[in-house]
């Protein structure tokens, strides 16, 4: 095999780029015998790639006639309802219970499970079960959709990740389908369905739900709401941190910085976000007023553990008072834990972010975090991420209000909904104009795959800069 001279040099200079790189070469024979270099996706790329097949995938099953129970679904109806289900966010422009036929549920459902579990990790256990090995691009595919730090434990992770999702689905799902059939008394198979459907959508944080009023006619139940809501709760921590406290237990010493961070955030702000809507909504005669003292507390609770990015609904978001909006904003913003089924900017980056302005505040040139000192990469990338999500939530709101005539409010409630992948709405997605629909589509994708990924995934191979500039500090504050 002859190479030529410029494939030569070329192989020479990339004999030592990362594995991680945006853009890896690969090695094609022409014709005439020599080598020609081609494009290879990273692993970011990869995960973009499978989310963008699987969304596209899912739009042409859903535009099938049998997977409507009336009329067939339009391409934005169904790209719409693909990249929620994918994303695990749960807005919707048409009623997943009445629009769908049982065949366009279990698509959604597959759907769900898909995006939740992660597309990479899907394919790498397939890979596990025929081959019985995992190749190191596997590896790295998973490694990055997952958030390890070890890809050489790719495949131990990724079958942790499957045996928490069926031992947790599994069990909420037995939960659901009593309390429908003994409680409710619906038919055993009804039952069975409804507990199963609803217990994948809660622990993957989607939010979609068989009944037209979501989950409004259950918001005094705890037989139906409590399930649901520990299905998110789990969900929303993470898998690397559900595998350490399944190895671990309480042991403290044997968790990462990672699980102290989302173990102490994760009750802070179910707590802090249930007293915010009680106070706030208590009296409301639209939300939480008709309700008794029981069921306002449920209620209260149910809809803060919703915004860790989950989208069931047991009160009528529409009709929430403007502040209690607002900080739902902000729980929907920063949503759950890393590396599992919830969105936004996530709890971890949330704290080094505070962690970083008090050290900045105190003058404190090394953060110290939970007895550990934070890397300055972490510190960038955790301000990154931040900066990135409230740019990605402010475009498109600034878009929407130039373009609809909705309410500010309503516009940055149904953006960090989209973004924080939560599927919480103010009555307001599936009134949109479709150019505003497309932008909550991007939003949910964005927020699924996050905008670093997203950023690494489109940006060029990063080539060295063979020389400096002079420095010169600028005045700040």
């Amino acid at each position: 095999m002859r190479i030529s001279p410029r494939s030569r040099s070329l192989l020479k200079r990339r004999s030592g780029s990362a594995v991680l790189r945006a853009r890896q070469p690969y090695a094609r024979t022409r014709g005439d015998g020599t080598l020609r270099l081609g494009w290879h996706p990273s692993p970011a790329q990869a995960v973009v790639l499978a989310f963008a097949t699987v969304i596209l995938a899912g739009t042409l099953l859903l535009m099938l006639p049998i997977a409507a129970a009336g009329t067939p679904a339009t391409f934005l109806q169904a790209l719409f309802t693909a990249t929620s289900a994918v994303c695990v966010t749960g807005l919707t422009v048409v009623d997943t219970a009445t629009f769908w036929s049982p065949l366009g549920q279990f698509i959604v459902v597959a759907l769900i499970q898909l995006g939740g579990f992660g597309i990479m990790t899907f394919v790498s256990l397939i890979g596990i079960g025929l081959a019985r090995k995992m190749s190191l691009q596997a590896r790295l595919n998973a490694a990055v959709e997952v958030r390890t730090v070890d890809f050489d434990d790719a495949r131990g992770v990724v079958s942790g990740v499957l045996r928490l999702t069926v031992a947790i689905e599994g069990g909420v799902a037995l939960l659901l389908a009593l309390s429908f059939g003994l409680i409710q008394g619906e038919p055993p198979l009804r039952a069975i369905t409804q507990g199963l459907f609803h217990a994948v959508s809660a622990f993957n944080n989607a939010g979609f739900a068989l009944f037209s009023d979501n989950l409004a006619g259950y918001v005094s139940d705890p037989t139906i709401c409590l399930p649901i809501c520990a299905a998110i709760i789990l969900g929303g921590l993470g898998f690397p941190a559900l595998m350490q406290i399944r190895r671990y237990g309480l042991n403290r010493h044997g968790w990462t910085i990672t699980t102290r961070m989302v173990l102490l955030m994760t009750p802070i702000m179910l707590a802090g976000g249930t007293i915010g809507i009680a106070i706030n909504e208590w009296d409301n005669p639209g939300t939480l007023g008709p309700l008794p003292l029981g069921a306002k507390v449920l209620a209260a609770f149910t809809t803060s553990v919703q915004t860790r990015t989950a989208g069931f609904n047991v009160i009528d978001m529409g009709a929430l008072d403007p502040a209690t909006m607002l900080g739902m904003d902000a729980l929907m913003f920063i949503g759950a834990g890393p590396a599992g089924t919830a969105g936004g900017i996530k709890v971890t980056t949330f704290l080094v972010m505070l962690a970083f302005v008090y050290a900045e505040v105190r003058g404190t040139q090394r953060l110290h975090l939970m007895g550990k000192r934070i890397p300055q990469l972490a510190m960038q990338q955790a301000m990154t991420v931040g900066l990135l999500g409230a740019g990605c939530i402010g475009t498109a709101v600034v878009i929407l209000s130039e373009t609809t005539d909705a309410s500010l409010d309503a516009l940055l409630f149904e953006a960090c909904s989209a973004f924080g992948t939560v599927g919480l709405s103010a009555n307001l997605t599936p009134s949109l104009p479709p150019h505003a629909q497309f932008i909550i589509i991007t939003l949910m994708f964005v927020g699924r795959l996050g905008p670093v990924t997203l950023g690494v995934a489109l940006a060029r191979a990063r080539r060295p800069v063979p020389y400096d500039l002079p420095e010169e500090r600028p005045i700040i504050g």
